[in-house]
């Protein structure tokens, strides 16, 4: 269905335009009409799906512009999400004017409350614990909202933010209009629906739809001591233009970036402990195209919204199934196909096959490359960073060129050119720290309760095991018909 059957306003219309979009994805078709009347919503759809529209564009569409107070609030489990969802705002209501203000944790509450009393926004966007540092403050006033959005319900869940939206709630005691959305819905959010909202109108979209045909999903069975050289091969082989890498620990995270980074690849990484600051560039950094690889934790990249990504590498495997529908949707998006490829150890297989039962799709298992395959998708990469140069004017170096040509061979002159720009990184080591598989208790035909959350959830501190290029594809052949690689250029 086109936007312009949805009976949105002339300037939201232009917006959605100028952001290229015509057809409206399954959530916001089914949403939006139920929101433009007023109507108390839950939509169930995972990330990646458009949700920020669905609820953006009504609040947009039903604000006063001549009412001075904030009208709609929006509540976010992570800063970053927050500021995603006020840029989408930004875009969407610039036509009309709409005054939007984020306020989340880390950031100085001084500058937030001047801004608050300064210019009063008619849209207010928030984590749960800034919110309530400002109500407690009374330096935000919600007795004028009309309406209130609970995103990724499920993750302020897991977050513990429940008591706090409860405690926000209650000071929005005149909202006409609730609209909650969440990829699963666990009993304590069915407990908040029945408690704070009238006869909710249930959307659901289910995760076949989402992840089967535009997502290819691989794995690869692998030792976790084997993981990082293999997973450098396979970046070498695709050549992704953009790439998320998703493990489980904050300590993996730096130890994975540092390992690409010692390696040549441009990559970065995102986790908790990281200050918003630097969170905030990186993320700027890889919005831009400025960075190849983003190596995140499952909450540091939730709520990420970035066209472009075209791989995903589960480097480890989530320990939520739902996680993992998360994680790539990060890819395929906007119509555009991308590939997903997760890591899996013996002793994890009953993970993946939870996994498939969650998203109905078998995945494709994936031989690893060898290493002379990597080389020559490097060298693929190489040549075609010749050929942009050679379109370049050279004629400032053709003196030292043809000197240099004097005392060697065009052939060797050339070879070195390409060793230079090739990383041969199978010559880099890179540590990786070890860590035991998640503790499993199913059989591999359940859902969420078959995973423990216990220790090794929060990463075990094993020994240091030495990653090498020394993997020559053994469980390769106990992958079946895995998939063959076929080496492209990179997208410049």
């Amino acid at each position: 269905m086109k936007f312009s059957e949805l009976g949105l306003k002339d300037e939201l219309l232009k917006a959605i335009k100028r952001s290229g979009f015509e057809e409206a994805t399954p959530i916001q078709e089914q949403t939006i009409p139920l929101a433009l009347a007023g109507k108390d919503v839950i939509g169930q759809a995972q990330t990646g799906t458009g949700k920020t529209a669905a609820f953006a564009l009504p609040i947009l569409q039903n604000l006063d512009k001549h009412n001075k107070v904030i009208q709609a609030l929006i509540i976010e489990p992570t800063r970053e999400l927050a500021i995603q969802t006020q840029e989408e705002l930004f875009r969407l209501g610039r036509d009309e004017n709409a005054r939007v203000q984020v306020v989340y944790g880390g950031a100085d509450i001084g500058r937030q409350i001047r801004s608050l009393k300064n210019h009063v926004p008619a849209i207010l966007v928030g984590t749960p614990g800034r919110l309530l540092d400002h109500l407690k403050r009374k330096t935000i006033n919600l007795e004028n909202v009309n309406t209130i959005v609970l995103d990724e319900a499920d993750e302020m869940l897991d977050m513990g933010f429940i008591q706090d939206i409860e405690s926000i709630l209650s000071y929005v005691k005149n909202r006409k209009q609730t609209l909650l959305f969440s990829a699963t819905m666990p009993k304590p959010i069915l407990n908040i629906s029945e408690k704070f909202m009238n006869n909710p109108e249930i959307v659901r979209i289910k995760t076949k739809e989402l992840t089967a045909d535009l997502i290819d999903q691989y794995f690869v069975r692998a030792k976790d001591s084997e993981k990082f050289d293999i997973m450098c091969r396979l970046i070498d082989v695709e050549s992704p233009d953009l790439a998320v890498v998703f493990v489980r620990t904050k300590r993996r995270v730096d130890e994975v970036t540092r390992g690409l980074q010692a390696r040549g690849y441009n990559a970065a990484g995102i986790h908790g402990d990281l200050t918003q600051a630097r969170r905030l560039t990186v993320l700027k950094r890889f919005r831009a195209g400025k960075l190849d690889i983003l190596v995140a934790t499952d909450v540091a990249a939730r709520g990420l919204d970035i066209s472009g990504v075209t791989h995903v590498y589960n480097y480890d495997i989530p320990q939520d199934p739902d996680s993992y529908v998360h994680r790539i949707g990060r890819t395929g998006r906007a119509g555009q196909n991308g590939s997903s490829i997760t890591f899996v150890t013996p002793n994890e297989i009953g993970y993946m096959r939870t996994i498939e039962q969650l998203t109905k799709k078998k995945m494709t298992p994936l031989r690893p490359p060898s290493d002379d395959q990597a080389l020559r998708g490097q060298l693929k990469v190489a040549k075609s960073k010749i050929e942009e140069i050679m379109k370049e004017d050279l004629s400032k170096y053709t003196d030292d060129a043809n000197e240099l040509l004097e005392n060697y061979s065009a052939v060797d002159l050339v070879s070195a050119f390409l060793k230079n720009l090739s990383k041969d990184s199978s010559n880099v080591e890179v540590k990786i720290s070890s860590e035991k598989p998640l503790p499993y208790k199913g059989n591999g035909r359940g859902g969420r309760g078959h995973y423990s959350r216990g220790r090794n959830s929060r990463g075990y501190r094993g020994d240091r095991n030495r990653s090498r290029g020394n993997y020559r594809g053994g469980h390769s052949r106990r992958s079946g018909n895995g998939r063959n690689f076929i080496i492209k250029n990179k997208k410049g």
